[in-house]
C-alpha cells in the first residue's frame, strides 16, 4: 500500500463583489465574485488540498499563506503548479483526480472540460484523468441560498 496515496481537499468562498468568478484555472462569468485572498478559485485550493494532503505536507494555507502579500489576487494556478513540482520532487505522479463543485450558480458544466484541460496542463497530465463535475446542494445551506460556493477534491498519487 506504501505504493499509492490518496488526498482529499475542501474549499469554500462566500459571494462577493464582481462579474466572474475563477473555477479550475478558468474566468466564468457570474452575476457576483468571490472573497477571498488569492483569486478564490475554489476548484484549485481543493484540489492543491487533495495533493497536499497525500503527501502529508500540511494544507494550502501553509504553502500560500493568506497573511502573506504576496498572495493577495495570486492566481491559483500557481499553487497547482507548486503542487505538481512537490508530487515530482518526492517521486509520485498523478494517478487520477475528481473535483465537485457544489453550487447553485454559476453553472458547471459548460465549463467542465476547459477546467479539465487547464488542470491537466498544469500537473503535466492527461485530461482523461482528471474529472471535474457540479452539483446543487437543492437550495439547502449556504451555497443553496447563493451565498457561495464550495468544491471537494480526490487525488490518487501513485509512486514512479
Amino acid at each position: 500500500m506504501t505504493d499509492i496515496r490518496i488526498g482529499h481537499g475542501f474549499d469554500v468562498h462566500a459571494f462577493g463583489e464582481g462579474d466572474h468568478v475563477m473555477l479550475g484555472g478558468v474566468r466564468v462569468p457570474h452575476t457576483q465574485g468571490v472573497e477571498a485572498h488569492s483569486d478564490g478559485d475554489v476548484v484549485l485550493h481543493a484540489l492543491c488540498d487533495a495533493i497536499l494532503g497525500a503527501l502529508a505536507l500540511g494544507d494550502i494555507g501553509i504553502h500560500f499563506p493568506p497573511s502573506d502579500d504576496r498572495w493577495k489576487g495570486a492566481d491559483s494556478r500557481t499553487f497547482v503548479r507548486h503542487c505538481e513540482a512537490l508530487i515530482r520532487e518526492r517521486g509520485w505522479r498523478v494517478g487520477n483526480c475528481d473535483v465537485t463543485v457544489i453550487c447553485e450558480r454559476p453553472k458547471v458544466g459548460p465549463h467542465a472540460l476547459a477546467m479539465r484541460e487547464a488542470i491537466a496542463a498544469d500537473l503535466g497530465i492527461s485530461v482523461e484523468v482528471v474529472s471535474v463535475k457540479a452539483t446543487t446542494s437543492e437550495k439547502l445551506g449556504f451555497t443553496g441560498r447563493g451565498e457561495g460556493i464550495a468544491a471537494q477534491a480526490v487525488c490518487l498519487l501513485v509512486r514512479t
